[in-house]
């Protein structure tokens, strides 16, 4: 069963699937404002602007971070 968490802020949801992640630490360490392990749920999608959320889920080296956006 895999498990698969989403965050919504403005039309932006942010989705994690912890299965593939390889807990690379870049998501943190580069936005730690938004994505905080130590907090829960742990990410927090108040933290930043949408583009620099994105921006961020885009590096994601795992694929385990996406998102995806309403039509506007």
């Amino acid at each position: 069963m895999n498990i698969i968490k989403q965050y919504t802020r403005d039309g932006l949801t942010v989705t994690w699937e912890p299965s593939k992640c390889i807990h690379s630490t870049f998501c943190w360490r580069q936005l730690s404002a938004v994505f905080d392990p130590r907090k829960h749920p742990w990410i927090n999608m108040e933290g930043a602007e949408t583009d620099r959320i994105r921006e961020q889920v885009k590096a994601c080296p795992s694929g385990a971070l996406s998102f995806s956006e309403e039509p506007k």
